[in-house]
């Protein structure tokens, strides 16, 4: 008995953050409108210090991950 019990304990310590990494993947109005607000503020500050090539290819990987 203690070996299902202790299976069960395991499983559920595996299965449970995935589910909640899962649930968070949906994006909301919200979070759109604020990634916009930082998009126009990234514009703004790239218009004043345009970035060289290695910013220019982070942010390129960055957005591929995102």
């Amino acid at each position: 008995m203690e070996t299902v019990m202790l299976t069960l304990l395991r499983t559920a310590i595996l299965v449970l953050p995935l589910a909640a990494v899962a649930a968070c993947h949906n994006e909301g109005p919200a979070e759109r409108a604020g990634e916009s607000i930082d998009n126009a503020g990234q514009s703004i500050k790239d218009a004043i210090d345009p970035p060289g090539p290695a910013e220019k290819a982070g942010r390129a990987i960055d957005r591929a991950v995102d």
